[in-house]
């Protein structure tokens, strides 16, 4: 081989090894400005909370180091707190037009409303309407249009038969309308909370809410049933206080709030009640110690180091 041509395969070797060179320090430049790539998801888990003193009171100005917060009784960090007024907000008004309901639908109607158009924010929140009675139907799918709203509060409407599938109301509007919506979430149940001729459980019902991320506020509100024979009344009676325990029940588990309608307290007065809880949440986030889901049930205790205090959010949630 003459010398030209030897130079020229020398010049050649060390141009590919330069490049090589120079390929492998703009890749370790980059890595060093983009970092270590995380490929595990974090799970954070998040909680939003009402809190009341010792007169019913909502508590706006507690901050993330009054809270204490336990998962299955092992104390957690909490790692985001704000107070949540601005984030968005699903309403979700499950109503009950069950026979027990024919005195008081009226009623219902109006103040759910009034209710609708002074708490949903244009263009940021929503609300939906459900009504159940020998069916679970869908009136109205999420909207922000008042006049939708209206108009479907107004085919309210009670049937000749009687049944109250009240805890399959809950369980499809959590799981058809709520699960795929983000933000806060919260059902307003018009209901005295009897079930008749019910397939679905309340444990159901609770956990499809629970999955849901949603709040139950139960409103027991009924049209008394009159009776004339002392069997029948005594029937009535332990259904009314099944029926109320169970409404109570749907409110502790899920991070509500319990309310009846009496002649001291209005619907109208109970709805202002549960403006003022959906526009003062405390957000709070943290990430359980675990390495991943587990796809189970994990019991939740906040509270604060006040102990007159009460704090109002989820019994705990399913790991997803």
């Amino acid at each position: 081989m003459d010398a030209p041509r030897r130079i020229a395969r020398g010049f050649d070797r060390l141009a590919r090894i330069a490049l090589a060179i120079l390929i492998a320090g703009l890749g370790a430049a980059i890595g060093a400005q983009q970092g270590p790539t995380i490929s595990s998801r974090v799970n954070v888990v998040t909680l939003f909370a009402t809190v009341h003193d010792a007169d019913g009171r909502v508590v706006k100005n507690l901050m993330r180091d009054d809270f204490v917060l336990l998962e299955d009784g092992a104390p957690q960090k909490i790692d985001y707190f704000s107070l949540e007024s601005d984030v968005a907000l699903t309403i979700g008004l499950l109503v009950d037009t069950s026979r027990s309901q024919t005195g008081v639908l009226e009623q219902e109607r109006r103040a759910s409303y009034k209710f609708l158009d002074q708490v949903l924010r244009e263009g940021k929140d929503q609300a939906f309407v459900v009504h159940f009675d020998l069916q679970v139907e869908t009136l109205q799918d999420p909207t922000s249009s008042r006049s939708e709203l209206e108009s479907a509060l107004g085919r309210l409407q009670i049937p000749d038969r009687n049944s109250t599938l009240v805890f399959s109301a809950i369980k499809d509007a959590s799981q058809d309308l709520m699960h795929p919506l983000m933000g806060r979430k919260a059902f307003i149940l018009l209901s005295d909370g009897v079930a008749f001729k019910e397939p679905t459980s309340i444990t159901t019902a609770i956990e499809y809410a629970q999955r849901a991320d949603t709040i139950i506020y139960p409103i027991r509100f009924s049209d008394p049933v009159p009776f004339s024979q002392p069997v029948v009344g005594a029937i009535l009676a332990i259904a009314s206080e099944h029926g109320k325990q169970g409404l109570h029940r749907m409110a502790n588990e899920t991070g509500g709030a319990y309310f009846e309608v009496t002649a001291s307290q209005s619907i109208e007065d109970i709805y202002s009640q549960i403006e003022e809880a959906l526009r003062n949440q405390y957000s709070i986030g943290y990430t359980p110690a675990r390495a991943q889901s587990d796809g189970k049930y994990h019991k939740i205790k906040l509270t604060t180091k006040e102990r007159h205090l009460t704090v109002h959010t989820r019994a705990g949630y399913y790991a997803k």
